[in-house]
């Protein structure tokens, strides 16, 4: 049995990959600072699997800690790295906030397990900033990032281009993600965000449900269907089901190559406005929203070609919009009636 440690793993998709790599028959280490989540998610996880994951609470800024970390786990086989700051707005307010906790967290990763390892790195779509075509592909240009967040993303994939081409026992896998949203079957895990949601779904949610207010939709005069953003929703479980199959990829010697890169996401756009109509008709809830300006740091559309991932990686996603929302509202009842 292969031993996986999983950054973040208490987080939203680390906690879903969690389960996932579980269920494909692995022993798992999470370690989190527990900054963006918390630790009532390692009884959630033990209620899905009736396993107590080994969790350890670490900041991978602080190297030290890291490096005593590797020093005791020197029986890992792979790491699934999630642990980093990821809100688009915040990133523009924040920048160096971003960047010292982003590039830090993976710098000592690599510092301290300097040997033979497999790693599969949490990247975004943001790496494309607006892109030239759509579907967007793994060889597109990569343009001036749109934001902080995005420019720590681009940055740590040349990070770990540059470092896999010296370092031949070091093997990652990239996965670009698009827009997770959803939750587990059980509505047991899902996106639990602190303070305000800066993602869509979670404050369509919690907007239904009544803890906030009017739903903004930042611009509608976009070049697209019907004037709102335009993004590629992929369902939580189907992205931690991809980190499963990167692992195995590289356990299994099959990589082209010891860095490799790969989209994830269904290959479909949908807009703002298509996702609050896909939510009412799922739910039966009728939400409030208002129109608002556009929100520095967004792209007007993307999604991507998810052909390599299709048919080099051997993974697709199988969860549609419907499902993506009727899990997300259903984990929504779940934490107001179990309050963490």
């Amino acid at each position: 049995m292969s031993k996986i440690l999983v950054t973040g793993g208490t987080g939203y998709i680390g906690s879903h990959t969690v389960v996932e790599l579980h269920n494909a028959g692995y022993e798992v280490v999470i370690v989190d600072n527990l900054s963006n989540s918390n630790i009532k998610i390692l009884t959630q996880l033990h209620e899905i699997t009736g396993k107590w994951f080994e969790f350890q609470e670490i900041d991978l800024q602080d190297d030290k800690a890291v490096q005593e970390f590797a020093e005791q786990n020197t029986d890992l086989t792979g790491i699934i790295h999630f642990a980093a700051y990821k809100a688009v707005g915040e990133s523009v307010a924040q920048p160096l906030k971003y960047y010292r906790n982003n590039f830090y967290s993976l710098i000592n990763l690599l510092v301290s397990f300097n040997r033979k390892i497999d790693l599969v790195f949490s990247s975004s779509c943001t790496v494309y900033g607006q892109p030239d075509s759509l579907p967007v592909t793994e060889s597109a240009p990569i343009k001036k990032a749109e934001s902080p967040y995005g420019n720590t993303k681009q940055i740590a994939e040349e990070i770990l281009e540059e470092t896999t081409a010296v370092t031949p026992d070091l093997n990652v896998i990239a996965l670009r993600y698009f827009n997770p949203v959803g939750a587990h079957e059980t509505a047991l895990i899902g996106e639990l965000p602190n303070g305000v949601p800066a993602n869509l779904v979670p404050f369509i949610t919690q907007s239904a449900i009544g803890k906030r207010g009017p739903i903004t939709v930042y611009g509608n005069d976009y070049d697209t269907v019907d004037g709102s953003a335009v993004r590629d929703y992929i369902h939580v479980v189907d992205l931690a089901k991809a980190h499963v199959a990167a692992v195995k990829r590289m356990e299994e010697k099959k990589a082209e190559s010891n860095y490799e890169v790969f989209n994830i996401g269904t290959g479909k756009g949908s807009s703002v406005l298509e996702i609050i109509s896909a939510f009412e008709n799922t739910t039966g809830e009728k939400l409030d929203y208002k129109i608002g300006p556009r929100r520095s740091g967004d792209v007007e559309k993307v999604y991507g070609d998810v052909q390599k991932s299709n048919d080099v990686l051997g993974w697709k996603a199988d969860l549609g919009i419907d499902e993506m929302m009727r899990s997300a509202w259903e984990w929504e009842k779940y934490i107001k009636a179990n309050p963490f």
